[in-house]
């Protein structure tokens, strides 16, 4: 029997992400359409995103915030480029993302002192063998394996080397300390539900110091360059981007910024997160088939939601198929390079009794797969 109800909004892809509730593109602020970013009116709009960001995010006051091209990818790139080659580099890896920025320290970037922490999809490395005088890569929230650092407690506070942190399923829905971190980037299409093709980084004072004390000794593309003539260009951070941006895009932003502050700002993010995790979690605990691909409750991602399920590769498809054809999930199936499996996103931008209605479809999906 079909279930009777249906998720309200089916849309629980892991990036680009679902809007927020109630979201009208209709409800926009537009008078920037049309006009140069750097306008008056241009860098405003940009430079109040920034601001916006900094203090909902409750990041230091001394740390800089951007708006940079190439959504996370082009933040994180960026920062890479632009600061790695000083010292030696530990890199944590443990899903497709972060293979990623070990495959560019390694292949692209060449660099000769490299330590190597890896660990299979659901697991996490041995982050107790960070030597904090190196430079450490990592991801706060694995999107591709659903598997999270627990906590910065295992970040030294006095490191001599930079923390770089891909968090952009992270940010806006979970407790970030950014003490801990020099380095960290984001994208709006993640946890906010925004649209694709900018980034953010986040820069700490010791992060500045090194941009300004350091010259790699490969080029740098015209859109990671963060300095001149040895001096931060600090425009970036208030406002003028590097090349530019789609004031369309920075408007829906603002409307998602806005969104966080108006439920209550970012511990309400937080928790509505968790409470979308705990109805996933419910169901885990109810149904013998299907399993979280993060080995312990710890480590389970609260935003991007990955499960192994008791099917065939083929079988999984399937179900992922019937649901989509059904409307009542989309994009829900595992990320191309993990375990064949589902992944659901649970931020807030979710809601409750949309995840709800999914679960008995779910258990439907899952018995007409099983007897493909």
């Amino acid at each position: 029997m079909l279930p009777e109800i249906k998720p309200a909004n089916p849309n629980f892809s892991s990036g680009p992400c679902s809007k927020r509730p109630g979201y009208d593109i209709t409800k926009l602020s537009l008078d920037t359409l049309g006009r140069s970013h750097r306008s008056s009116i241009g860098k405003a709009a940009l430079k109040k995103a920034i601001d916006d960001t900094k203090r909902l995010l409750e990041i230091p006051e001394d740390y800089l915030v951007g708006i940079v091209p190439g959504s996370d990818t082009g933040a994180f790139e960026m920062a890479m480029w632009t600061m790695l080659g000083q010292r030696d580099v530990d890199v944590f890896a443990w899903e497709s993302f972060g293979k990623g920025w070990l495959t560019d320290v390694v292949k692209q970037l060449q660099l000769d002192n490299i330590n190597t922490y890896e660990a299979d999809y659901g697991q996490l490395p041995d982050l107790a063998k960070a030597n904090f005088a190196n430079d450490v890569i990592f991801t706060w929230n694995g999107t591709t394996s659903g598997v999270k650092v627990p906590n910065g407690d295992w970040i030294a506070d006095d490191r001599e080397g930079l923390t770089f942190c891909d968090a952009t399923s992270a940010v806006f829905a979970m407790d970030i300390p950014w003490n801990k971190l020099d380095v960290t980037t984001f994208s709006w299409q993640k946890v906010l539900g925004g649209e694709g093709a900018h980034g953010v980084i986040v820069l700490s004072p010791a992060a500045v110091a090194r941009l300004e004390s350091y010259t790699p000794s490969w080029p740098i593309p015209k859109v990671f360059r963060l300095t001149k003539g040895g001096k931060l260009i600090d425009g970036i951070f208030k406002g003028a981007t590097i090349n530019t941006p789609s004031m369309l895009c920075v408007a829906d932003y603002q409307d998602a910024l806005d969104w966080i502050e108006s439920i209550g700002g970012l511990s309400a993010a937080i928790q509505k997160s968790q409470q979308n995790l705990a109805i996933l979690s419910n169901f885990v605990e109810a149904n013998d088939w299907i399993n979280f691909l993060a080995e312990s409750a710890d480590i389970n991602s609260n935003t991007s939601v990955c499960f192994k399920v008791d099917l065939t590769d083929d079988q999984v498809k399937t179900m992922v198929k019937l649901l989509a054809d059904q409307g009542v999930a989309y994009d829900i199936g595992a990320y191309r390079d993990a375990p064949a499996g589902l992944r659901i996103w649970a931020g807030a931008t979710v809601e409750a009794q949309d995840l709800e209605a999914l679960m008995p479809w779910l258990t439907w999906a899952f018995e007409e797969a099983k007897k493909s």
